[in-house]
């Protein structure tokens, strides 16, 4: 079974959640809702989120400071943040959303469609990294037990065939995603990811071909997958 997605919903009104949640409901990902910055940041401390979806206006932490706090760390640093406003003070407040780690700031009230879409980008983009960390993972195991070097053997060419069908899926996967990002000019932070994805998958596949029967000694080294 595919493990689902969680996407932070964080708004100190608990109609825009409940908005938020109609919108991206379609998505069949979980839903977590933060009614404050610092609700939120007790989410992050023990759960992995695809994307999060923040209000700036909010009494206290304001979206800004609690954007600040989730790229001050290291392990939310890099997840994906929309900043979502009923306010539009212009080009100086949207260049502070985008100063403080945000890869969109949307202005409400937003076309429901694309919030649900570009949501649905990074929600993919997430999972295609997942899959990639579970092969990386595979692979680790498999040289750990092989040592260095081909590795030979009927269990061992079984499973390295298994590895390199289920890699290919995810490339194949990665690379229909990238094109539609091409062909949907697509935000620049989303086709970044992308292509940092498919750079790994590149850097994975080199490490499962040296293990292939004939492939000479020295083993492989596996791409970081972070």
């Amino acid at each position: 079974m595919v493990q689902k997605a969680k996407i932070l919903l964080i708004d100190d009104r608990p109609e825009n959640l409940l908005a938020l949640e109609a919108i991206l409901s379609a998505l069949d990902q979980t839903l977590v809702r933060a009614s404050s910055g610092e609700e939120a940041l007790k989410a992050l401390l023990t759960d992995d989120f695809a994307v999060i979806l923040l209000d700036v206006q909010m009494p206290g932490m304001d979206g800004f400071e609690t954007a600040a706090h989730i790229k001050r760390r290291e392990r939310t640093r890099d997840i994906p943040i929309i900043f979502l406003t009923a306010i539009n003070h212009g080009p100086h407040h949207t260049f502070r959303g985008y100063a403080a780690g945000a890869v969109d700031y949307i202005s409400k009230p937003f076309d429901p469609w694309v919030l649900r879409a570009k949501v649905s980008v990074f929600v993919e983009l997430y999972m295609k990294n997942c899959q990639l960390r579970e092969q990386a993972a595979l692979l680790r195991l498999q040289l750990e037990g092989g040592g260095k070097g081909a590795v030979g053997g009927k269990e061992s060419a079984g499973l390295l065939a298994e590895l390199s069908a289920r890699l290919a899926a995810v490339e194949e996967q990665a690379e229909a995603l990238s094109k539609q990002l091409d062909d949907d000019s697509a935000d620049a932070a989303a086709v970044a990811t992308a292509a940092h994805l498919e750079r790994k998958l590149t850097g994975l596949r080199r490490a499962l071909d040296a293990l292939e029967p004939g492939a000479g000694p020295g083993g492989a080294s596996l791409p970081a997958t972070n």
